[in-house]
């Protein structure tokens, strides 16, 4: 028996058989150029090409994992944008006359090096999403891609060198037991990822990881940091009991499937699920949300070579509908722009997208998107209970401008004799502090709220929370935004419309009570989180709340 000691960077426990996957020589050929300015037209091409890619694969991650584990991709995103990290690529082609793929490769050694030297853990881990960045881009250029995981058939244990970011998302996650790993933190992006997806992972097992190989098995233990293989009969029966006690904590929150989210002193709260995919409406009916309080209907659009036309998008609106049927569903109206590009939309570049042409900026302007959107959502409103929500909203007029497009789209259903309800809710995401400071006028002329606290934050705080340097400011627990929070809740309720919160910060633990102070009527969170989360709210009273709230924002 082998006992090895790591960093535990997921937690949980799993046994079973490994797969070492080797440590793959990605060094592309080094050739001479001559003609340097084509070499510059071909990364600039394959950084083109690795931003859509890198879109794909953040809407992937926010459906699966949630926006904060898809802020990793976000992050590969700016990188492709930075200067220096450019200006080193092109200044490598031409001082050594090198080809493309070999001084993208130079260059991320020379920026991985640089990050792998810095004393604080979380900058230190960039360094793989350079290396992993940078074989993306080579592996465009060159037209060879290697993911060491394609192919796996069986559930098992995953050894690597390093577990890059890019490569874990795109696992099926039902053949994966555990990860494990020579290099890695809490800090690396691939340990965020495991728990995100519920996977046991133990990192930074260093020279330990060489005794490992192929076919051992072992026993990872997520909550100890420890990988023990070949295990004796005494320590498997120990893990077995470790194993059951697990099982009972997840029993115990399946328990409370049924139960309400409801404080001790009786005060109520919808906990709903955030959903990119129809496919997903059955996992949150298995975690018994409420109903949906986020249906993103961009992947519509992020998934298809062109814009979905009004029967895609109704079948898929339909099938939403009927499944949560009676309970309600609360569909975004698309959201492109900014870090989720349809590349045939053609937004162009922009110098600061999260300011720009976004959204319902691009509802309002281009109306032949919009139309058909809007038809297909009152078509699919008799098959269920249907609230529709138009994103970043910072004006009155932009509301009644919606209103109007919906009076032409409803009459024109009408004289084509299609029928839809006459009961949908229409309300707004608060994201913005233009929207907040209106929100006793914006009251008056919607159903409900829904708070986008990340997009809020990023703007209120005026901080691009994908900036390591300043990332300490993207606070959504700070005084500022949760007055902000305060202020819309109170105008809703003064109003007699309800609030809700659908950003990451619905489900952290430590912003909870604040929310339950200031009367939230509902919370929607990614599937996994609602039971957690319903539990939370059981162990807690209103009026204790009332007064953390209070003596932290007066």
């Amino acid at each position: 028996m082998l006992i090895l000691e790591g960093i535990a960077t997921s937690a949980g426990i799993s046994k079973g058989i490994t797969v070492k996957i080797d440590s793959h020589d990605d060094t592309p050929v080094i050739k001479a150029i001559k003609d340097t300015e084509s070499e510059h037209i071909r990364v600039e091409a394959a950084i083109h090409r690795a931003k859509t890619e890198l879109s794909e694969l953040y809407e992937k991650t926010l459906s699966d994992a949630g926006e904060e584990v898809a802020a990793i991709f976000e992050i590969h995103s700016t990188m492709l944008e930075d200067e220096d990290f450019l200006a080193a690529i092109f200044n490598n082609i031409d001082t050594e006359s090198i080809c493309a793929e070999y001084a993208v490769y130079m260059t991320g050694n020379q920026f991985a090096s640089m990050f792998s030297g810095i004393e604080d853990d979380y900058m230190r881990e960039r360094a793989a999403d350079i290396t992993d960045l940078s074989k993306r881009i080579i592996g465009i250029l060159t037209g060879h891609r290697h993911n060491p995981f394609v192919g796996l058939t069986e559930p098992i244990i995953i050894a690597a060198h390093e577990l890059l970011p890019s490569q874990t998302i795109q696992l099926d996650k039902s053949r994966v037991l555990a990860f494990i790993s020579r290099k890695g933190s809490m800090n690396s992006h691939a340990s965020i990822l495991a728990r995100s997806l519920g996977i046991p992972a133990v990192a930074g097992l260093e020279n330990g990881f060489d005794q490992i190989q192929s076919g051992d098995y072992l026993i990872v233990d997520g909550m100890n940091g420890l990988v023990i293989s070949e295990p004796d009969n005494e320590t498997l029966d120990s893990y077995e009991q470790k194993l059951q006690v697990l099982n009972q904590e997840t029993l115990r929150l399946r328990s409370l499937i049924g139960t309400k989210a409801m404080t001790k002193d009786g005060s109520l709260i919808e906990i709903c699920a955030n959903i990119g995919h129809s496919d997903e409406c059955l996992q949150a009916l298995e975690m018994d949300a409420d109903g949906i309080g986020l249906f993103r209907s961009e992947f519509l659009y992020l998934e298809s070579d062109d814009f979905p036309d009004e029967e895609t998008q109704f079948l898929a609106y339909k099938k939403v509908l009927e499944t949560l049927s009676p309970k309600r569903v609360v569909i975004r109206t698309l959201d492109l722009g900014a870090d989720k590009q349809a590349p045939y939309l053609q937004i162009g570049e922009e110098d600061n997208p999260a300011l720009g042409y976004r959204a319902i900026r691009i509802c309002l302007d281009r109306t032949d998107i919009f139309i058909p959107q809007l038809r297909a959502l009152l078509r699919a409103s008799i098959y269920g209970k249907l609230a529709v929500m138009f994103p970043m909203i910072t004006s009155l007029l932009e509301v009644k401008s919606i209103y109007t497009l919906l009076n032409t789209v409803g009459k024109d259903l009408k004289s084509e004799g299609i029928p839809y309800s006459e009961d949908i809710e229409y309300g707004i995401m608060i994201e913005t502090p233009a929207a907040v400071m209106i929100t006793d006028r914006l009251a008056k002329e919607v159903d409900f709220f829904s708070i986008g606290t990340n997009d809020l934050t990023q703007y209120a705080m005026a901080c691009d929370r994908m900036n390591s340097k300043i990332s300490y400011l993207f606070d959504s627990g700070s005084v500022s935004i949760l007055r902000m929070i305060k202020q819309t809740v109170d105008a809703a309720h003064q109003n007699g419309i309800w609030v809700g919160i659908c950003g990451e910060s619905a489900a952290d633990p430590n912003l909870l009570p604040y929310y339950i102070a200031m009367g939230v009527d509902e919370l929607s969170v990614s599937s996994p989180k609602i039971l957690m989360l319903k539990e939370n709210i059981q162990s807690l009273e209103k009026a204790d709340c009332i007064i953390q709230c209070a003596e932290y924002l007066d």
